[in-house]
């Protein structure tokens, strides 16, 4: 037994013989139906007895036939038999020498060929996986009008020849590993050496080390297990399913992390004026960008401050309200038994369980319930006289500013700090709110994400990063990266202004 608890690693004999190998393969996995044993032998007049141990699923049937087809007419009277065996296997697929059982049973299970052999100690994997896949498509949560419609997969593969392709820099590093001890997932982490932050790279290494559990299915699992503070609702790893928005967050010195068999990517270091950048803003000219982001930040007080606004108003500050606006609402809740707080947090808790089922049910179905769910309860509960006109048409414009938000992790806590504020402001009007929007912006200003503060830019203010945070800047000016970053490579854009004369 190893340190920890383990078993230590058992070698193949050489005594062994290959039946014997076969059986103990066989009651380390298991008599499961997928496991596959394929008899024959190498060789046209000296035969070695050989068989091909594999999981029925993982790997090319084609290349397989090939290569056993090949290995009845191999030539083995030259000498060096083991050498001569594996350069003809490796015309089919990778190949490597193994010694131990871990390693074996390791590469079986990812999709390779275990060729044991009668009279060897060694045995030779092949690699010849062959998956069942989703090919490259549109990314379904972050969707642009102008700009690349190609998505991240399962693959990992796949991810990492994405990110490849759009960044052909030789100083992009992409380092291995594996987590989960049952599970064996494998882990890709991507930066721009001479960009990122060295110290950066270390941290995150540090914390992928302390992972200690049986599997990791999911990006999920790993973000929960690397994140820096817990107890908050609002996320400091940004995920993304986009290629070119991984590549514009490395070249600004930051670390992807591709987990096989998921199609997020999680960027880090993330601070919170990200999730409401989108790819588009860089597709389009600055002016118009600019725009389309205040509008977007605008959005975000509405999503979070609507219903409580108009409960205070309404219960608190009628002053505030126009004489003829405040004869028409006080006429429509006439009839309605409840409060303004109560019929609010009733529309409020409806609009999110049709959200839910949207989502969750087939999509021709769920746009269905989403869009005429909405309009027909409504209609209905002003109808009954349980909620007011009013109340309707604030909760509605405050679920379509919700969906604004490019990133569906940023809106998760602005819904939950929505009910906080309507309970704030149903005790204690503008004051209330005042006092919950203080107290969320000093935890937003304690927080911090690998060792970097959330909300920098703001607090702490840093003048160059205005650039690119409320207001995109022209191309040509945004010259420097933003933190956080290596000092060594600031500059990124030596372009001059375009000129009229051009």
């Amino acid at each position: 037994m190893d340190k920890k608890g383990n078993s230590s690693t058992i070698y193949v004999q050489p005594a062994k013989t290959l039946d014997e190998k076969l059986t103990y393969i066989q009651q380390i996995i298991g008599k499961s139906d997928d496991l596959v044993f394929r008899p024959f032998s190498f060789g046209q007049e000296t035969k070695i007895k050989a068989s091909m141990v594999y999981i029925d699923g993982l790997v090319d049937d084609r290349a397989l036939q090939k290569m056993i087809g090949g290995a009845k007419n191999l030539d083995l009277s030259q000498g060096e038999t083991l050498s001569t065996i594996q350069l003809s296997l490796e015309e089919i697929g990778h190949t490597e020498i193994a010694l131990e059982y871990e390693t074996l049973l390791e590469k079986l299970l990812k999709g390779s060929c275990i060729c044991l052999m009668e009279g060897f100690s060694t045995c030779i994997t092949v690699a010849i996986p062959q998956f069942s896949e989703r090919q490259v498509a549109e990314p379904t949560t972050e969707t642009v009008v102008r700009g690349p419609r190609e998505g991240f997969v399962e693959n990992m593969r796949v991810n990492t020849s994405l990110i490849r392709r759009r960044l052909a820099d030789e100083n992009l590093w992409i380092d291995s590993m594996k987590l989960g001890k049952r599970s064996k997932t494998s882990i890709s982490i991507a930066y721009v050496n001479g960009i990122v932050d060295k110290d950066l790279v270390t941290e995150l290494y540090e914390r992928l080390e302390r992972i200690d559990t049986d599997s990791i299915l999911e990006d999920g699992s790993v973000e929960e297990l690397i994140q820096d503070s817990f107890y908050t609702p609002f996320p400091t790893v940004y995920t993304t399913e986009r290629p070119d928005t991984t590549v514009s967050h490395l070249l600004e010195g930051k670390i992807a992390i591709i987990v096989d068999g998921s199609p997020m990517v999680m960027i880090v270091p993330a601070l919170f004026v990200h999730f409401f950048h989108n790819t588009e803003d860089y597709t389009q000219r600055s002016d118009i960008s600019t725009l389309i982001r205040i509008l977007r930040f605008g959005c975000i007080l509405i999503a979070l401050l609507g219903p409580s606004l108009y409960i205070a108003v309404t219960t608190f500050h009628q002053e505030l309200i126009p004489t003829g606006l405040l004869g028409n609402l006080a006429a429509q809740r006439e009839g309605t038994p409840f409060p303004t707080f109560i019929e609010t947090l009733i529309m409020e808790i409806t609009f999110e369980i049709l959200r839910e089922a949207g989502i969750r049910m087939p999509q021709p179905v769920g746009q269905a319930v989403s869009i005429v769910g909405a309009i027909v309860i409504g209609q209905a509960a002003v109808q009954a006289g349980i909620v007011s006109a009013a109340v309707v048409i604030v909760v509605s414009i405050t679920a379509i500013s919700s969906f604004v938000f490019p990133s569906y992790n940023i809106g998760i806590p602005i819904r939950i700090l929505r009910f906080g504020f309507m309970g704030l402001s149903a005790s204690f009007g503008l004051v209330g709110i005042c006092i919950g929007f203080t107290a969320m912006l000093l935890h937003l200003s304690s927080l911090k994400s690998f060792g970097v503060p959330y909300m920098e830019g703001f607090t702490p203010f840093v003048r160059k990063n205005q650039q690119d945070m409320i207001f995109r800047a022209p191309k040509w000016m945004m010259k420097k990266r933003p933190k956080p970053g290596d000092q060594n490579d600031l500059i990124r854009d030596q372009s001059k202004r375009p000129s009229p004369d051009n």
